[in-house]
This record gives structure tokens, C-alpha cells and sequence, in this order.
């Protein structure tokens, strides 16, 4: 794995529905999982490292929904939240060629060699790999942009003290189509 450390002080993004009191609860993540984290694991926070890779990832948050986005507003619309994080941050290079290759992926990660997004349990496999060997995340390609645009962050916090800290939220009509 190639090791990378995170900017201090990054500000980082989450899409978050206008009701959730706590926008950057890492607790839903760890009971069912995502692409990183198996479910029944460990707590994880999904981010995107800016707006466009949240706005690229808010198809795959709305799926389900009777709504596009263009039928949202501020009380319906998803929240961006703003935070940053502890500083010294050390997680998984899985975005440069490099690091995509040293963690075994293929080079058109997040796409196999067929065309198709590479499954969740590979990432898992990986992402549990990363978290034994100390690093606290995965900063990777993002899943929703095939062609390599978009950075996501999977963000492994070191113990139940360590928390992201919330900047801002912002209304669905102001981070979306602002």
C-alpha cells in the first residue's frame, strides 16, 4: 500500500439529508458497511474531498427517492455538511496510478477490466487491510465519476474520541446548483 498524508485543516464534504442531527455520524457506515468497510465493522466516514465529488455522488444518495434533483429544495434537498478533520491524518493512496495498483486494483479502478464498477467486497477486502495495518482511510477515486475524476475519502477514525469537526451546512440550493 502507498501511504499518503492528508492535508491538515482540508475541508471535506458530506452530503447529508436536512434532518440528520449530526451530519457527520460515522456510526451508519459501521452497521452497514460501504465500499471500504464490511458490514458489522468498524465506524467509518464517507467524504468527498470537494463539491463537484459530492455533486457527482448525489445520484447514488437520492436513489430510491420519487425525485431528481432539479425537483428538490431546501427543505427536501440534501445538506452539504463542511468539516475537517485531526490533523496527521496517514491513509491508502488508492487514486494515483500507483497507489490504485499497489492495492491490486486494475488502472481503470473504480472500473475492472470489463467495463463494470469493481465490487464493493474487493474494496472491503482492502479497506480492512488498510485499517490493520494502522492508516487511518482510503483516499480513492471516486466510485460515481468512471473515468477517475472525484476523490472520496473512507476516514477510519483512531478511537471513539476522534471525530471530524463540522464547519458548516449548507441547503441543497446553495451547494448544488450554486
Amino acid at each position: 500500500m502507498i501511504h499518503e498524508q492528508l492535508p491538515n485543516r482540508h475541508v471535506w464534504y458530506r452530503i447529508c439529508e436536512a434532518a440528520w442531527d449530526d451530519p457527520l455520524d460515522d456510526s451508519f457506515a459501521k452497521v452497514a458497511g460501504g465500499r471500504w468497510n464490511p458490514p458489522q465493522s468498524w465506524r467509518t466516514l464517507y467524504l468527498n474531498e470537494d463539491v463537484v465529488t459530492a455533486r457527482l455522488n448525489l445520484d447514488r444518495f437520492i436513489a430510491g427517492w420519487p425525485y431528481e434533483p432539479e425537483d428538490l429544495d431546501d427543505d427536501a434537498g440534501p445538506h452539504l455538511a463542511a468539516a475537517t478533520l485531526p490533523d496527521r491524518q496517514t491513509v491508502a493512496d488508492v487514486h494515483s496510478p500507483d497507489g490504485v495498483a499497489a492495492a491490486g486494483l486494475p488502472a481503470t479502478y473504480p472500473l475492472d477490466d470489463a467495463g463494470e464498477t469493481v465490487g464493493h467486497e474487493t474494496c472491503q477486502e482492502i479497506g480492512a487491510a488498510v485499517r490493520s495495518s494502522g492508516l487511518r482511510g482510503v483516499r480513492c477515486r471516486s466510485a460515481e465519476a468512471p473515468h477517475g475524476a472525484g476523490r472520496e475519502l473512507a476516514w477510519f477514525p483512531a478511537t471513539t474520541r476522534s471525530r471530524a469537526h463540522l464547519l458548516a451546512r449548507r441547503p441543497f440550493s446553495e451547494w448544488f446548483w450554486g
